[in-house]
């Protein structure tokens, strides 16, 4: 039986596309609903505290980017004289918005590579997309079955929120003379969601002055108790059900923007801090590690409307980690899904501020049906 092996984050990077955009500008790239200002807008950007993004998009709504490239051109900035693009022996990717059906992302991303025949894994879901690569890899490389992986998380999201994806809907709100107004479920995540990829490297042995070890990492899922709230290729029944995006006729799927994200608001208001809070909980007592024992508290937290209300449900739980020890970027980068802890990573990993014994602590939450990821992270 192979020994186990300990499992380092030796290198971190990112990319994000084209200039970065501000409030102001965001409708001259994903375009006016039926030609007039969204009336939730502003409101939702108050709230969310974001001040840039990035997008895989021109002015004219065109592509630069799909999800592939992003994720491609992250990597590729993993490679220099110590690791090369054949070294690698893994590759783990995860999306919420990959650029197809089939094949896999993974597979997607292998092809732009042109190194050599790896093993892939491709993680699908919401966020915690990106914090299953990682896991995926980090056993991978624990287990000994490869001695590196190269973990990924990126969304080309862009595209999917384009104004004229709704412009069928829209039209047959016309005919039913209804208020041409798409739901709010759908307007909201227009303003939250933001393009970009981030990869990290994972090797058997630390390399170059700063290397992050990976203690130990852990997944919830409450979907057997929670309805789901966040989706995309279906609807939600009257009874909290989802109905496939194959089940409707497909001249539904323009009339109803079935391909569309959306968000059940009541029911992510409802249930992501208190399952959010009580896993962490669960976490750290299985591990034997005190909060005050975090040097660096890493959430991605989709919005500052729920940092202060997330700080309080820990400590209602008994955590407390002072607001000094948060680390995040969503005002400057955005809400950028499953790659967002990678973008948070490779930001503190090259900031030159972290000291060796420190610990980090990575939270990610997935509003999908209600799944959240940790890890725990050594500074060597």
């Amino acid at each position: 039986m192979k020994n186990m092996f300990e499992v380092y984050i030796t290198k971190a990077a990112k990319y994000l596309p084209n200039e970065p955009v501000s409030n102001e500008e965001m409708e001259d790239y994903l375009g006016k609903i039926n030609e007039v200002a969204s009336k939730a807008r502003r409101l939702i950007l108050r709230n969310n505290g974001i001040k840039t993004r990035y997008y895989a998009l021109n002015k004219d709504g065109k592509p630069t980017h799909t999800n592939a490239d992003l994720t491609n051109n992250a990597i590729e900035a993993l490679f220099d004289e110590s690791f090369s693009r054949k070294d690698t022996e893994l590759l783990s990717c995860g999306t919420s918005t990959p650029d197809n059906l089939l094949p896999s992302h993974a597979a997607m991303v292998h092809g732009l590579m042109k190194n050599h025949s790896v093993e892939l894994n491709s993680s699908s879901g919401v966020c915690c997309a990106g914090m299953n690569a990682l896991k995926f890899g980090f056993l991978s490389v624990k287990s000994g079955s490869t001695a590196n992986a190269i973990c990924t998380g990126s969304e080309r999201v862009s595209t999917w929120m384009l104004a004229d994806k709704f412009e069928n809907e829209v039209e047959n709100l016309k005919t039913l003379e209804e208020q041409p107004v798409i739901a709010f479920k759908k307007d909201f995540l227009r303003w939250m969601l933001s393009d970009g990829a981030g990869s990290l490297l994972l090797e058997n042995k630390p390399s170059g002055e700063i290397s992050l070890r990976i203690e130990w990492m852990e997944a919830y899922s409450y979907a057997h108790e929670l309805e789901s709230c966040m989706y995309a290729g279906g609807d939600k029944m009257e009874n909290g059900e989802l109905k496939p995006w194959s089940d409707f006729a497909p001249n539904e799927w323009a009339k109803q923007s079935v391909f569309s994200l959306k968000q059940d608001v009541k029911t992510l208001d409802k249930h992501i801090l208190d399952k959010g809070s009580d896993c962490i909980r669960i976490s750290l007592e299985k591990h034997q590690v005190d909060p005050s024992e975090v040097d660096h508290f890493l959430p991605h937290v989709s919005s500052n409307y729920f940092v202060a209300p997330f700080y309080e449900a820990m400590i209602q739980r008994g955590m407390t980690f002072p607001k000094e020890k948060w680390f995040m970027n969503l005002s400057r980068v955005g809400n950028v899904g499953s790659a967002s802890i990678y973008l948070m990573v490779e930001e503190l990993m090259n900031s030159g501020k972290l000291k060796k014994g420190e610990k980090i602590l990575l939270i990610v939450p997935e509003s999908g049906r209600f799944s959240y990821a940790h890890a725990y992270l050594t500074v060597c």
